[in-house]
């Protein structure tokens, strides 16, 4: 069973390593892009691995002043605070890793 995860996540890991360097015109079509992409990964319990400290995360595209289409950023929670990675305005080289498990929530 691991080896045929290993074999989906190279795979799509593939797949979107075409993609890194490039952007679409506008930062709807590149957001558009990116929320396809983490549906997808989602579907298959994986995550984005952030470049910048390599931890999981969710890609994402955010505005930018002097960004026409945006910036890619990793959305991810490092030391229990929300942080946001990157910032380039092409699509950074995407490795992928295993989904993290969700934290249980605290009571109030």
């Amino acid at each position: 069973m691991n080896r045929l995860q290993r074999e989906i996540r190279l795979t799509i890991q593939a797949q979107l390593g075409q993609m890194s360097g490039r952007s679409l015109e506008t930062i709807d079509q590149n957001r558009e892009l990116v929320q396809s992409i983490q549906a997808m990964l989602d579907s298959h319990g994986l995550r984005v691995r952030c470049t910048q400290c390599g931890q999981p995360a969710i890609l994402r595209v955010s505005p930018r002043a002097g960004a026409r289409a945006g910036v890619f950023v990793f959305d991810h929670t490092v030391d229990g605070r929300r942080t946001f990675h990157g910032g380039r305005i092409v699509m950074p080289e995407i490795r992928l890793v295993a989904k993290p498990p969700r934290k249980p929530r605290k009571a109030k």
